[in-house]
């Protein structure tokens, strides 16, 4: 079989070559010759490999004129049919025995049986390319990415169809899957902290909503107050590991980061359930000294969830350094406007956030000491009073001295990114609208992307494929 596969190969790649070279002029190296040359090559390694993978498969053709599939059943011959398939090498036409039952209503072909191609058109190689690569960028991207680096360019078309496909065997079982991956996976033994964070994207939906912009009473206003699409709130989580800071004051080292993302859904009880599901792991398989910790913005909706969920009333709770320090920076320009006497007082407080855990309740008391000190406008006033409320609501969730002593971290950076990288990135470019089906399978695809967990994902969604 070698053999026959490299003899196949040689002749191919020889003739290929061969009608390259006689269209040019071979006598003198140029810059021009060279680039010509290796994509004459790079044409040549396509035939050969198309040629030793054909001679490869008929190899193990069936010549009986009666066959048995895997329940047993009987067909007999029928013809011989051309079919192509992508393969890592390009389009390969293969001829290919059919046979038929003995009332010519189903149809049976051993060797695409044999090699696991039944009903399909990609190869598992070039379906897990695609797949990868829509996890990051359109199909149409995909097809441009392919057709530079790659043998093989499927068209959009058929992408789209096999993100589809595939999206639905993933979200099927997506349970089963990911409780294999985190079976298959150790937990950092040198964690010291546990951190569950979650956060929301707007995602532009193939839906109606409420009208924004023009008035319905201008000319070309919308009359009914609808509009063909509409935003909604995808949600992210992550369960994060950190370890100890290289030196006191230090953030920690994050050592490792899990993601789960759904498209939006009232109430998220999808969303809900798949961050538990990932939070019970890492609970029981975080060493002992691992602290468990709840670190979010400011997000009123979330921190009741938290808060009234009791699995959570052992952790430690922050609200995200950075978001206050947004917080604070508003308040600082309501009291003292835009001159040094604002950035006095933001610079001061700053640090006694970071010094004292009671660091919210002097924010306040400085607030109401210079309040009727400065004259404001209304607007600034409004926002004087919903930063003195904002302070005194989430001041028991500001120990950022504690954390900072303990070596936990004070930022959500990797949950912040996430919003950013698992959706914004991908399913906000100018003109996309997604309907929820669409944008879960992408936001599946993606978050074992950005979970390190592709090449694992990948060996179970073929095995899905293979059972179904």
């Amino acid at each position: 079989m070698v053999d026959a596969m490299v003899d196949a190969a040689m002749a191919e790649f020889k003739q290929i070559l061969n009608r390259f070279c006689e269209k040019r002029d071979l006598s003198k190296l140029t810059p021009e010759l060279a680039e010509q040359l290796c994509g004459g090559l790079r044409e040549a390694l396509a035939g050969a490999g198309l040629e030793a993978f054909r001679t490869f498969l008929q190899s193990y053709e069936t010549e009986l004129d009666v066959v048995r599939d895997t329940h047993g059943k009987m067909y007999r011959f029928k013809k011989v049919r051309n079919r192509s398939f992508m393969t890592p090498f390009g389009l390969l036409n293969l001829k290919r025995r059919c046979y038929q039952d003995k009332r010519d209503t189903t149809s049976y072909v051993p060797l695409d049986a044999a090699w696991g191609m039944e009903g399909q058109y990609l190869t598992p190689q070039v379906r897990e390319a695609v797949l990868f690569a829509c996890a990051l960028v359109t199909p149409e991207e995909t097809v441009q990415l392919l057709g530079k680096c790659a043998l093989f360019k499927p068209d959009p078309s058929t992408i789209k169809r096999e993100v589809v496909n595939t999206g639905k065997r993933i979200q099927a079982q997506r349970d089963a899957v990911d409780q294999q991956l985190r079976a298959e996976e150790p937990v950092p033994e040198e964690s010291r902290a546990l951190v569950v964070s979650a956060d929301g994207a707007t995602v532009l939906m193939n839906e109606k909503g409420v009208h924004f912009g023009r008035c319905a009473e201008r000319p070309g206003g919308n009359e009914s107050g609808q509009r063909p699409t509409a935003y909604r709130v995808a949600m992210v989580g992550s369960v994060s590991h950190y370890g100890a800071p290289e030196a006191p004051g230090e953030s920690p080292k994050r050592l490792q980061t899990r993601y789960v993302a759904h498209m939006p859904e009232r109430g998220c009880p999808t969303f809900k359930s798949l961050l538990e599901a990932e939070l019970e792991h890492a609970e029981r398989h975080a060493p002992a000294q691992a602290q468990r910790i709840l670190l979010l913005d400011g997000a009123r909706e979330l921190w009741s969830y938290f808060d009234k969920n009791p699995r959570y009333d052992t952790y430690h709770r922050c609200i995200d350094f950075w978001h206050t320090m947004e917080h604070l920076s508003v308040a600082a320009h309501a009291l003292h406007g835009n001159g040094e006497a604002a950035k006095r007082w933001y610079d001061k407080y700053s640090r006694i956030l970071l010094e004292s855990d009671d660091g919210a309740q002097r924010i306040c008391r400085s607030i109401d000491y210079y309040e009727p000190k400065i004259k404001r406008t209304k607007t600034n006033q409004k926002h004087l009073e919903e930063q003195r409320t904002f302070f005194r609501r989430n001041g028991c969730r500001m120990p950022y001295a504690t954390f900072r002593t303990n070596g936990w971290p004070i930022g959500s950076g990797p949950i912040e990114a996430a919003c950013k990288t698992l959706v914004k990135t991908r399913m906000c470019r100018s003109g996309m609208r997604w309907t929820r089906s669409g944008g879960q399978h992408i936001l599946n695809l993606r978050t074992y992307v950005k979970s390190n967990r592709w090449s694992q994902a990948w060996q179970h969604i073929k095995q899905l494929e293979n059972a179904a």
